[in-house]
């Protein structure tokens, strides 16, 4: 369960750098994610699991502030732009107000 744990919070960090469209380099960022995920897919097989489908779920069924959260984890794990994260934090305090 782990395994699918990781590849969950890997693709909704995706998502989740995905939505900071205000950060001038988020393409360049999305595709070494998207790199990442390869990797851990082909280093860490998972039987019985349609990643494909999983991503899609995590795409329509996990909110904003979940996928923010996990873009967080994702940047930590790859040692992202600090002025990525900064806008990441930025934009999750606005979840904490409401």
């Amino acid at each position: 369960m782990e395994l699918e744990n990781q590849f969950r919070y890997l693709v909704g960090g995706y998502y989740g750098i995905s939505l900071m469209d205000e950060y001038n380099l988020k393409e360049y960022v999305l595709k070494d994610i998207e790199n990442y995920i390869r990797d851990f897919i082909e280093i860490n097989p998972i039987d019985n699991f349609n990643y494909r489908d999983e991503a899609l779920k995590i795409k329509d069924m996990v909110s904003e502030k979940v996928k923010l959260q996990d873009a967080l984890l994702v940047l930590n794990k790859m040692k992202g732009s600090m002025d990525l994260v900064f806008l990441v934090k930025d934009r999750l305090k606005k979840y904490s107000k409401r």
